[in-house]
């Protein structure tokens, strides 16, 4: 029974997490601003999502924006810039509130009143490895009805909680192979 990689990579085998991968593509269905928070743009936009409503500005707080209303109108009136460590800031309380207020709505698209999405596992890289060392690892799909417990995962930004409930709670579906989808190229899936 196949386990957890201890040293991946060691002849030559590329390829990211499967739960990284999964929350890249969960990251593209949320739907996050484009524009670099870094430009004028980005900037505008993230402020005006973080603060349109008095419940909007109290999740950014949450999420860790805690500057005062004050600062916060020099910025969207474009007085004052914010510091780089600011920046950042807004960055982080923006994914974070994006993140939590679009987790219901795509829970309920990926479950589908239980029928669940199709998940298309692309194996790892191994074109670099040496033939003798390679594995048979081919493309392989899922249909997956349980995703409660990843997007809850992912919405909290915990990276190890994603880890579990990706690897023990969706890749074990695939068979005694499972192992050999821990790392992948990608992941796909739509909602």
């Amino acid at each position: 029974m196949p386990d957890r990689n201890q040293e991946f990579g060691r002849f030559g085998a590329r390829g990211i997490k499967g739960h990284e991968a999964v929350g890249r593509r969960l990251d593209s269905l949320a739907g996050f601003i484009a524009t670099p928070v870094t430009q004028r743009r980005g900037l505008m936009a993230r402020l005006h999502y973080l603060t349109r409503t008095p419940h909007a500005r109290a999740a950014a707080r949450r999420a860790g924006l805690t500057v005062t209303d004050r600062t916060l109108n020099a910025w969207l009136t474009e007085r004052r810039r914010p510091t780089p460590q600011n920046l950042q800031r807004i960055e982080d309380a923006y994914r974070t509130v994006r993140r939590h207020n679009v987790a219901r709505h795509l829970l309920q698209r990926l479950n589908r009143q239980g029928r669940g999405t199709r998940v298309e596992f692309h194996p790892l890289n191994q074109s670099q490895v040496t033939r003798p060392h390679q594995r048979v690892v081919g493309f392989r799909t899922l249909n997956v009805r349980r995703w409660d417990a990843v997007v809850e995962a992912w919405a909290a930004a915990d990276d190890t909680a994603l880890d579990t409930a990706w690897f023990d709670g969706i890749t074990i579906d695939l068979g005694s192979d499972y192992g050999a989808y821990e790392y992948v190229t990608t992941i796909g899936f739509a909602a």
